[in-house]
Parts: structure tokens; C-alpha cells; sequence
């Protein structure tokens, strides 16, 4: 989760999670690539993948849910005033201990639907492909499969190819890092080969500049 403050406008990008934008008091303007009308709301739900640009009237708070927490489906999910105020006060972004991460899927999970049970095999290889540097044919070895097939398993449960979710986990990482540290040494310790891969990743995968993810809250 982050917040943003005033109005803000990304362009088009196709990330490989759940975004939920709720604006603070205004509306978010979603266009997408796939031939559906613009959707203008108190709040939208974007589905993974989903190329689309993204702009508010006011400050907003966005979150990003992991794609196999919600129930698969291709459409844009406009929300309504109400519901942007029952999802913010799940959500409680001003509370001293952090936001209520849990309160908030709960929440959307009555929006949405909840996602489907992964299998163990699935479940190992995402977290070990998004919380290290293994490779992932290591890993296919582990859960006892060849890379092709671990590949295509994980595409088909979740959706995401599981590279497309380690370069989106790397990107959090980064951006964790870069209130201590600067874009080039967040950019190593996330693992990107360079100062640039960080930049062009942002691009793709949010439609920000390092710089504006820097100065978000």
C-alpha cells in the first residue's frame, strides 16, 4: 500500500497484481487496451494484467493484492462511494500500527469473490521464486518438476509466469529500499542488473518514475 498526495496521473502499464485505487475525495479515470469503456468512479478494482492508464482527482490511497488472493476475472470493478469508504475504514491507512492489510482482503473478498486454494507445489515455488535469488529451475528441481512444466503450472494456477511475479516482487523490494538508500544501491540490493532495469520496471510495471514512487508516502 501507498498513499499519494493530490491529484496524480500514471501511464500505461500492466501489473501482474490486484490494484484497488480509492481516492481520499474525488474520482480515478481507468482506460484500458482491451476495448472496454473508460471507467469513472469513487474507486476502481484493476485485474492483473490489465494495460490501462490510471488517474485521480484527489489524494488517493492504492493497493496492490497478490493475484491468487482474488478470485480471477478480466473486467475493471468501478466502485461506489460507500463502498470506498467501507474498503478505507478496513483498510484504517492512518492507524499508528499500519494499515489492515488482513481487514482490507477480507473486505474485497466480499467485492470480488476469494481466490482458489493453490497447491503446495505452487505455493513453494512462488514464495521461493519472490523472496530470493534461486534460480528457477533449482526450484522446479526441488518441487520435483522440469522448468517448462513448473513454468506452466504456476501460469495456469495463478495466471502470472512466475518470472513476471519475481520481477514484481524485486520491484517491492526496491521500493522498500529506497527510503534509506539511493535508486542505484536499491536497484542492487533488490537485484536488478542496473540503476536502469529498476527505472524501465517501474515504467512497465506501475507507470511511475522512480523519482514519484520516491516521493509517494
Amino acid at each position: 500500500m501507498f498513499r499519494q498526495t493530490g491529484a496524480f496521473t500514471v501511464t500505461r502499464h500492466r501489473h501482474p497484481a490486484w490494484k484497488v485505487v480509492l481516492p481520499l475525495d474525488g474520482e480515478v479515470v481507468v482506460a484500458s487496451d482491451r476495448g472496454h469503456p473508460t471507467v469513472t468512479a469513487a474507486g476502481v478494482i484493476v485485474p492483473p494484467q490489465l494495460t490501462h492508464t490510471c488517474a485521480t482527482t484527489s489524494d488517493f490511497v492504492a493497493l496492490f493484492v497478490d493475484p491468487w488472493l482474488l478470485r480471477r476475472h478480466t473486467g475493471l470493478t468501478p466502485l461506489t462511494a460507500a463502498q470506498v469508504r467501507r474498503m478505507l475504514a478496513a483498510l484504517d491507512p492512518d492507524d499508528v500500527h499500519g494499515p489492515d492489510l488482513s481487514a482490507a482482503h477480507a473486505a474485497l473478498i466480499t467485492l470480488v469473490g476469494a481466490g482458489a486454494t493453490l497447491e503446495s507445489r505452487v505455493t513453494y515455488a512462488v514464495q521461493a521464486a519472490t523472496t530470493g535469488a534461486q534460480a528457477i529451475g533449482s526450484i522446479a528441481t526441488e518441487v520435483g518438476l522440469s522448468s517448462p512444466r513448473l513454468r506452466a503450472l504456476v501460469h495456469t494456477s495463478v495466471g502470472i509466469p512466475l518470472a513476471r511475479l519475481r520481477l514484481w516482487a524485486r520491484l517491492g523490494a526496491a521500493l522498500a529500499a529506497l527510503p534509506g538508500q539511493s535508486t542505484a544501491e536499491a536497484a542492487a540490493t533488490a537485484g536488478f542488473a542496473d540503476q536502469p532495469h529498476l527505472a524501465r520496471t517501474a515504467r512497465s510495471l506501475v507507470g511511475r518514475t522512480i523519482n514519484s514512487l520516491r516521493k509517494a508516502n
